[in-house]
């Protein structure tokens, strides 16, 4: 197969991979609010809050029916004129840290936080450790031939010097 056919073989294919991947929202055309900043601000708030039922996604992805309950109430809070901090405060106060996907720093949620930074340096620790005794490990160095006898020594100065086959030496 040529080069240039292949090349355009993954352009078709990496496009029609692109065209599969859409980011489907479950909001119903009748959530919708009119005012067009109010929507913006709703959709904002709906991507940072979790779907109770589903737990991995956001209430702006989620189809379940508490999800749209969700979704109506943070519409509701907005129209009566709650800022996105009060309609957050409000939700995070009704169902806890766990409605929000990215949940706020505090000392409830702190090893959440700090965990991976903590195994992240633990890991470097012991990186820096391992190092640091191979290079100073004997192991490392070339290892010690055993010392030869006096008579080994002798025999071996014997078939070297000779110049002859140590095979035939030996037999």
């Amino acid at each position: 197969m040529s080069v240039a056919r292949h090349r355009w073989i993954s352009i078709v294919v990496f496009a029609v991979a692109l065209c599969g991947v859409s980011h489907a929202l479950a909001v119903q055309p009748d959530e919708i609010l009119g005012d067009p900043k109010l929507e913006t601000r709703a959709r904002a708030l709906s991507r940072e809050l979790r779907c109770m039922v589903c737990q991995n996604q956001s209430i702006d992805d989620s189809d379940a029916p508490l999800a749209r309950d969700l979704r109506l109430l943070v519409r509701e809070r907005l129209k009566s004129g709650d800022s996105d901090t009060q309609v957050l405060d409000f939700l995070t106060a009704r169902y806890g840290q766990f409605v929000l996907l990215k949940p706020r720093f505090g000392w409830d949620t702190a090893l959440l936080w700090l965990a991976p930074a903590g195994v992240l340096l633990a890991g470097a620790c012991g990186l820096v450790v391992l190092l640091r005794r191979r290079r100073a490990s004997p192991d490392s160095a070339e290892p010690e031939q055993p010392k030869l006898t006096a008579a080994e020594s002798g025999r071996l100065a014997e078939l070297v010097g000779d110049g002859k086959s140590s095979t035939a030496r030996l037999s």
